[in-house]
């Protein structure tokens, strides 16, 4: 099979290698698609304890695609099946995953490009977040994880204001049913108390996993409200204001799951609300990639071009 392979910092190239066998209890996808994650970019940037070359197909978890071959004692999902879920090694012809983290998807994603974990993901913030009809929300960073949980907030009937330092994001923003938007800079917390008449937000979502994003969230929440960390942090220790939480008395949700069950059920839900009508992402996936262009794509997500939200690879 093709794969594509990280083959030092900032270069990706393609290989030949063997398809892999499913073992007992696994399934053999051949993946027709996979997302590009932002989680990707430390090994694709460099980091003193990556060892390069990495495996082939790594670090592609979003993939999709139709089951080819069962492991013995794998009832479900049979050959044939088009699945999304927890893989590992996407970025490449086929993958292997566990049958109980595949979700079955429904046949009104039959031609739809379906990255699931990253959907789930979204799914699963937004339901920690606990985001109901009347909440003022601010979502803090609107790439795709943040673009996707503006349109769930805002089908729940809150009323959502989105905070981006990209206009593409926050035009974005607005097509997902942000009620307004706000310039991510010096002024934010000021142009939010004015949108606000001064009460600030029940729940603010930190959606980029940075520390400019992070400085931004805790101050538009208001006294016992929800700051939920959603975004993914890497790269060591962040600061935060533990005055202005203490003072505040706000609960702080970091809105990751660990447990892969709840992954895929983050997953099951998204399929089911995409072939329901009531999560619609298809104007998110603005960029993509052949498979042999992986390079390109890890470039696109990097550096965010003129109106990039999200990239995928095509196999």
């Amino acid at each position: 099979m093709k794969a594509a392979v990280l083959t030092a910092r900032r270069a990706a190239g393609l290989a030949y290698v063997p398809a892999p066998i499913p073992a007992a209890g696994q399934v053999l996808v051949r993946i027709e698609g996979c997302g590009v994650c932002g989680s990707d970019l430390p090994v694709w940037e460099g980091r003193p304890w990556f060892g390069y070359p990495r495996e082939p197909g790594t670090p592609g978890h979003e993939g999709w695609g139709c089951v080819e071959l069962v492991g013995e004692g794998v009832a479900r999902p049979a050959v044939g099946t088009r699945v999304a879920g927890l893989t590992c090694h996407s970025y490449a012809e086929y993958d292997l995953a566990d049958a109980a983290e595949l979700v079955t998807l429904p046949r009104e994603l039959a031609v739809q490009p379906f990255p699931g974990e990253a959907l789930g993901c979204a799914i699963n913030v937004f339901r920690r977040s606990t985001i109901r009809r009347g909440h003022t929300v601010a979502v803090v960073g609107v790439g795709f994880l943040g673009a996707i949980i503006t349109q769930l907030a805002a089908r729940a009937g809150a009323e959502v204001l989105a905070i981006s330092r990209r206009q593409t994001a926050l035009r974005a923003a607005v097509a997902m049913g942000a009620a307004a938007t706000v310039a991510l800079g010096a002024d934010t917390t000021e142009r939010v108390i004015e949108l606000t008449a001064g009460e600030l937000c029940d729940v603010v979502i930190e959606a980029a996993g940075t520390q400019r994003t992070l400085d931004a969230a805790a101050p538009l929440t208001r006294e016992r409200g929800r700051l939920i960390i959603a975004g993914f942090h890497q790269g060591g220790v962040r600061s935060v204001d533990m005055q202005l939480w203490n003072w505040r008395g706000l609960d702080v949700i970091s809105a990751h799951e660990r447990d892969p069950q709840r992954r895929v059920s983050g997953i099951r839900e998204a399929a089911a609300a995409v072939a329901e009508g009531r999560l619609d992402p298809r104007a998110l996936y603005t960029h993509s990639f052949a498979l042999a262009a992986l390079g390109d794509a890890l470039r696109a997500a990097s550096t965010r071009p003129e109106g990039f939200m999200k990239a995928l690879i095509a196999t």
